[in-house]
């Protein structure tokens, strides 16, 4: 079976960790897991995961360390927030730190695979638009590149 995606889950928690990475082997992805934040930054290379599920309170290096230290070396890894202590000040400060969500334990296995779903659909739409503004940027580019060699090809053949 083709794997569709590269995921990290990082969570003190051995039996989150474990069902979460099955769960999301299950769904066709390949799945590494980090016992805690020190452990998935040894781990991490950029380019190597298109996600990452990570616990917020964790010890030594905790959720927001690790995801300030993972967007320091890939801005486009997919950043899902875990917690089992929900506050609106760190769903705030995850998000503009650049998590993509900001999920709440406990939580459900379905509404996880909803939201892992839709954050690739954004980065999809993302890459897609970044493709088409190349296209556009070198399109507004050659326009006048043309017209200049236009204009002197009708002179030379004068």
């Amino acid at each position: 079976m083709k794997k569709i995606g590269r995921v990290m889950v990082v969570d003190d928690e051995e039996s989150i960790r474990e069902v979460l990475s099955n769960y999301l082997e299950s769904l066709g992805y390949e799945v590494q897991t980090a016992s805690d934040g020190q452990d998935a930054l040894g781990k991490f290379e950029a380019g190597a995961y298109d996600l990452i599920v990570s616990d917020l309170l964790m010890p030594v290096v905790d959720g927001l360390e690790l995801l300030r230290k993972v967007r320091e070396k890939d801005r486009d890894v997919i950043f899902l927030m875990i917690t089992g202590y929900p506050s609106i000040e760190t769903a705030v400060e995850a998000i503009k730190k650049g998590a993509y969500d900001y999920i709440t334990k406990p939580f459900h296995m379905e509404d996880v695979r909803i939201r892992i779903e839709r954050s690739f659909e954004k980065k999809n739409l993302r890459d897609r638009l970044s493709t088409i503004q190349g296209f556009v940027w070198a399109l507004l580019f050659s326009i006048p590149v043309w017209l200049i060699l236009g204009i002197i090809l009708a002179k030379l053949l004068r």
